[in-house]
Formats: structure tokens, C-alpha cells, sequence
């Protein structure tokens, strides 16, 4: 009986709707090695460094919701084919003008066209309620586009503005003589610019990633899972200013050569621990406050 019942599971994987499937996953692939090739050599690729985590998060979502996902299949031409069009359209458009991009623009075409290939043919081949079903893990691919440069540029800035307010604030409450210009703060024996570089932008992006996951798997009010997410936000700018702190009074009083060994350029994990520390209870409450809801109902 348990033989039998492998033996129908193996046919119902191997079916020709899955085959084709594995198939444009392959054809995606394929289209992605290139962009992945030229991101990987551009001065933004150290943004990016969670893109190949991101299909794995994808896949194991469906994986938990594929009872659900798969219950109800049927081919959609009608909805698939336009999607798959758009998509070809634009990979094409990135690889004939691409080289009037700058690498990270190119690749954010070229991957953008790859979300829309992937999201086509599943709606293509399992049909429009499947891919309801299935919404959140696919859309969450949107995550594997490298963001614009002009967008990028901006996002930097504004966490850059950020992190300077949430450490001149730190550095009031700790009591520290210091005086502020712009980005630029003096002590007593240290000058300490918050440049670009210092914007936490790694780290806030993984932050942000972390907290709309979070969010779909344990709120159900999407006005909570927003709340979340701009709390996590928040904290990845507080978290970069705690940071600054700490590595500018180490620099001030222990050793000014602190301010440029590795501990300041690749320092960032317990931080980025301590920003997961602070989501946490927010979730916990988050998370309470609908169970106690629904308890009430």
C-alpha cells in the first residue's frame, strides 16, 4: 500500500503540467545567469547579497501552503500567455539596451522581466486561484530585482538622514561633548562623518525583508503587518545609530584607529542581532493582541 501510494505521488510530481513548469524555472535560470554575472561585478553588489536566499524562502512557503495552492488547477491561456509576452518583451528590451544601463539598472530589468516570466507561467499552468493561493510567496520574488540605482540613491539618503537624527539623539543621552554639522559630529578627540557607506543599508534591507515575512506568517491584519514593517524600519535606523555610538566613543576614548579597522567595516552581525532583538517583542505583541481578538470573537 505504501509503495502504491509513492508510486502516485511520484506521478502526480511527475505530471506534464509540473514538468513544464520545472522547465521555465530552468528557462529563468538560464536568463538570469548573465545580469547575476554583470550585478555580481558592479559596485552595488554588496547590496545584493540576499538575492539567492530569496527563491529558497519562495519555494518553502509554497511547499507549506501546496495542499492549499494545489487543490484547485486548470490551464489559464487567457491570463498566462499576456504576462509570459510582457515578460519576454521586456528581457529582450534589457538585453538589446542594456548597455546604455549602468550594471545594476540592466540587472534590475533583466530580473524584473524573470519575476514576471516565473509569475506568468505558474499562472499559466495552475490557473488564477492557484496562484491567489500562492499570491505572497510569488510576489515575495519581487525581492530578487535589484533596486533602480535613482531608487537606491534615494532609499541610502533617507536612511543616512535617519541614522544621523537616531545618533544625535544617542549621543544626548549619553552625555558626551560633542557638536553636530550636517552629518558630521566633533569630539573631544574624534571627527565622525556619517557618509553614504554608513547608511546600513545591507542590514536595513535584510531587516526589512525579515519583518514583511515575519509579518505574513504570523499577523493576519494587514494594518499590523504594515505597523511591523515600518517599526522595523525604525529600529534598522536606530540600530545603525547605536552602532556609530559605540564605534565613536570607542575611537575617542580607547583607540582612534577603531574608526577604520575591520570591527567598523564588517562589524555589523551583533547589531543587526540586536535590531532582530528589538522586533521581536513588537511581534509578540502584535501577534498577542489577534489571538486575544479572536478569543473574543
Amino acid at each position: 500500500m505504501r509503495e502504491d501510494s509513492l508510486v502516485v505521488k511520484i506521478k502526480e510530481y511527475l505530471s506534464a503540467r509540473n514538468i513544464v513548469f520545472i522547465l521555465a524555472i530552468a528557462v529563468a535560470l538560464l536568463m538570469a545567469y548573465l545580469p547575476i554575472k554583470v550585478l555580481y561585478s558592479s559596485n552595488k553588489s554588496e547590496y545584493y547579497s540576499h538575492i539567492v536566499l530569496i527563491p529558497f524562502v519562495s519555494i518553502y512557503l509554497i511547499y507549506i501552503k501546496h495542499k492549499e495552492i494545489f487543490a484547485q488547477i486548470n490551464y489559464s491561456f487567457v491570463a498566462g500567455i499576456p504576462i509570459l509576452i510582457l515578460s519576454i518583451f521586456l528581457f529582450l528590451g534589457g538585453i538589446m539596451w542594456g548597455t546604455s544601463f549602468d550594471k545594476n539598472n540592466y540587472a534590475s530589468l533583466i530580473f524584473f522581466s524573470i519575476f514576471i516570466f516565473i509569475n506568468g507561467a505558474f499562472i499559466l499552468l495552475y490557473g488564477p486561484q492557484a496562484y491567489r493561493s500562492a499570491l505572497f510567496p510569488f510576489l515575495f520574488l519581487i525581492f530578487i530585482v535589484p533596486i533602480p540605482t535613482a531608487l537606491m540613491d534615494n532609499i541610502i539618503y533617507f536612511l543616512q538622514v535617519g541614522s544621523t537624527e537616531f545618533t544625535n539623539l544617542l549621543f544626548l543621552a549619553s552625555g558626551v561633548p560633542f557638536m553636530r554639522d550636517g552629518f558630521v559630529f566633533q569630539l573631544p578627540n574624534v571627527s565622525v562623518e556619517i557618509a553614504k557607506q554608513c547608511s546600513g543599508i545591507r542590514s536595513s534591507m535584510a531587516i526589512f525583508i525579515v519583518a514583511i515575512l515575519a509579518g505574513y506568517m504570523f499577523l493576519k491584519s494587514y494594518w499590523k503587518i504594515i505597523f511591523l514593517v515600518i517599526c522595523a524600519v525604525l529600529i534598522a535606523m536606530l540600530k545603525n545609530g547605536i552602532r556609530i555610538l559605540t564605534l565613536s566613543l570607542m575611537g575617542n576614548y580607547v583607540d582612534q584607529r577603531i574608526l577604520s579597522s575591520s570591527l567598523h567595516r564588517e562589524g555589523g552581525t551583533p547589531f543587526f542581532i540586536l535590531a532582530l532583538l528589538l522586533l521581536a517583542p513588537i511581534l509578540f505583541f502584535l501577534r498577542r493582541s489577534e489571538n486575544r481578538n479572536s478569543t473574543n470573537y
